[in-house]
């Protein structure tokens, strides 16, 4: 607004003085606006109908066609919940997860960073949860989200999903790789989740990116590893072995935001990628609500920050994990959950080609 001259009190009057909430004259808040406002001015109650992920439109035939191994139409994004948490080596919980985020209101429509309202430029839904055999069974599980991603992957539909522990990542990965072969990823974490087989199980959130290395689904030269702290580091080293790039938590603050961006930029490249994002990356004091708090992390703006320095990647799929509601008193952890699902969906958005 440098050198503008402001409008006079009389000029304010015309354009505003007998609007009813619908006035705008900048054509990028009035494209935003005509996509939220109904007749009279009037907006959707945040507080009423049914809790959906980023109180996206619900699609529930969506996922029982899946189930049965059918394809589905008419979707950019589908918006996923994961409730499993069977893979948790500390405070469990996160199998509520995705109905603690869904119960958040008022994420969105705009991201001004970004300049973009994904709803009105992508076809989105919540598809509900992935349907599993057995609350008992871990290996059922993961067998199941395999499954039901590999459908959604097959409809040439990008997952975004909310769970759940982290080793549903694994399944999730192996799903996108048979589509889009191996993926880069950028990895939002206190933990590199890089271990191996712990009291004889290598399925546990502890490990999911050494399996999918192994598996041939996870590029390790084409991921980033960011936020990385606490007294398991000695147990991450499969991360440096197979060629991964570590950046702990306090290197965020010593190289600054756009150093880190511009390494993740350079590590993940043009090709295929996946995020990841655990929010016990975020200091507990930001997010209590999770099973393995880690103090001295990073900050809700740090991220958001990061991931939007993401944009223009090839973005394949997304998932947000670790929400325990249980020990989430204020709601915080799950409302910077929401967020960072919002971030992730505007970046879909400007993926190369689309």
């Amino acid at each position: 607004m440098a050198g503008k001259t402001p409008p006079t009190l009389e000029e304010l009057r015309k354009l505003y003085g007998n609007d009813n909430g619908t006035a705008f004259h900048d054509p990028r808040l009035k494209a935003v606006a005509d996509g939220q406002f109904g007749a009279g001015g009037r907006r959707a109650w945040p507080f009423a109908g049914v809790s959906t992920l980023l109180d996206a439109p619900y699609r529930a035939e969506a996922a029982q066609a899946l189930a049965e191994g059918g394809r589905i139409q008419g979707l950019d994004v589908a918006l996923v919940g994961v409730p499993m948490d069977l893979g948790v080596t500390n405070r469990a919980g996160a199998r509520r997860g995705p109905k603690a985020v869904r119960e958040i209101e008022r994420i969105g429509p705009w991201n001004r960073v970004m300049d973009v309202a994904p709803m009105q430029v992508l076809k989105v839904a919540d598809i509900g949860d992935v349907p599993m055999r057995s609350r008992y069974d871990l290996t059922s599980c993961h067998e199941d989200i395999e499954a039901f991603f590999s459908a959604l992957c097959a409809s040439g539909v990008a997952p975004l999903a909310v769970g759940g522990d982290h080793s549903v990542s694994r399944p999730i990965l192996k799903a996108l790789a048979a589509v889009h072969g191996p993926l880069g990823m950028v990895h939002i974490d206190a933990h590199a989740d890089t271990s191996g087989v712990y009291e004889g199980a290598k399925f546990h959130h502890g490990g999911p990116f050494r399996q999918a290395v192994l598996e041939g689904s996870l590029d390790p030269v084409r991921t980033v590893q960011i936020g990385i702290r606490g007294g398991g580091d000695y147990l991450w080293e499969f991360s440096y072995a197979s060629g991964m790039t570590v950046i702990h938590a306090e290197e965020v603050a010593e190289r600054g935001l756009p150093a880190v961006i511009a390494t993740a930029l350079e590590v993940v490249r043009a090709g295929p990628t996946y995020l990841s994002f655990d929010v016990d990356s975020l200091d507990p004091a930001f997010a209590p609500g999770t099973g393995t708090p880690e103090v001295g992390g990073l900050t809700p703006r740090e991220v958001l920050a990061l991931i939007r320095g993401l944009k223009g990647i090839d973005l394949k799929g997304a998932d947000v994990v670790e929400v325990a509601p249980s020990f989430d008193p204020t709601s915080n952890t799950a409302q910077a959950a929401a967020q960072v699902l919002f971030e992730a969906l505007c970046l879909i958005a400007f993926v190369p080609g689309r």
